[in-house]
């Protein structure tokens, strides 16, 4: 399916905006996971901005799509998303991770309106999405789950048990992410624990399997649609993403998957992509 210039344009402009609302958020706090959250905003621009049937008056709507962020630090992204949908004040993103917040440094589905599952622990958001799949299928509901796991969390055995058995089960309902952006929290994934072709590896266990530019809004909305046209598989779309993209102070930094962040810096970049919406 073919993107119109309008669509594509507005989902563009959602992503800069949700790129700078966690710029933000992190640069009130000083501290975060700034690399991870930056590298997954173009697939939450195009999930919330056009793809996924939600409501955010009625977040626990039962035939909503649902959206699972397994790499629980990457957090502040979705809460920028969820805030600029409307299912929270813009206000409330000033507290990450404050004392009383709603809004935990990892996503607490018990603290948050709009998230669907708490993570944090590596892998068990990906275990949690295919428990959703199956009991919304079991209940005979025509929605999605979408999943987001990241490359070094993607180490985990359990991540792989999720492949394993969510092939054998045909879950084409079940529609996951793989973030790519070949960094961890200490170096590259690809010197660490690579993952070679993730994309292949999942298709042996039954998926289909896609593999695209995961900063770019319109291979992202075409991906999902031929994902959607699976009648019996499930789907992993890889991202090739770059960690802290769109902030110059620390695109493309192992150190940014945990690092302190400077009012200039924060000013710096926000004036930088501010600059994109004119």
């Amino acid at each position: 399916m073919i993107m119109d210039e309008k669509l594509k344009t507005d989902l563009q402009r959602f992503a800069t905006q949700i790129r700078i609302e966690t710029i933000k958020e992190i640069g009130t706090l000083g501290v975060g996971h700034i690399g991870g959250s930056l590298s997954i905003v173009e697939a939450l621009a195009v999930l919330y901005g056009e793809v996924m049937h939600i409501d955010p008056e009625n977040p626990k709507m039962e035939e909503r799509d649902w959206l699972i962020c397994s790499k629980g630090h990457a957090g502040p992204a979705v809460y920028a998303a969820l805030a600029l949908k409307g299912y929270f004040p813009m206000e409330m993103l000033e507290t990450l991770n404050q004392p009383g917040t709603n809004l935990p440094s990892h996503c607490d589905m018990n603290r948050t309106p709009g998230v669907d599952m708490t993570t944090g622990s590596l892998g068990q958001g990906a275990s949690s999405a295919v428990g959703i799949a199956i009991g919304n299928r079991l209940k005979g509901l025509d929605n999605y789950t979408y999943l987001i796991v990241g490359d070094g969390e993607s180490q985990e055995g359990q991540v792989w048990e999720v492949a394993l058995y969510a092939g054998q089960k045909k879950l084409n309902n079940l529609i996951a992410f793989m973030d790519y952006n070949d960094m961890q929290i200490d170096g590259n994934v690809s010197d660490i624990n690579t993952l070679g072709d993730a994309g292949k590896k999942f298709e042996e266990f039954g998926w289909y399997s896609q593999t695209i530019d995961g900063h770019d809004v319109e291979a992202i909305y075409e991906a999902i649609q031929n994902a959607k046209a699976q009648s019996d598989k499930p789907s992993m779309i890889v991202l090739n993403t770059i960690k802290g993209k769109g902030a110059s102070f620390c695109e493309g930094l192992v150190s940014s998957h945990s690092m302190n962040v400077t009012e200039d810096q924060v000013k710096e970049a926000v004036e930088a992509l501010e600059a994109e919406l004119e």
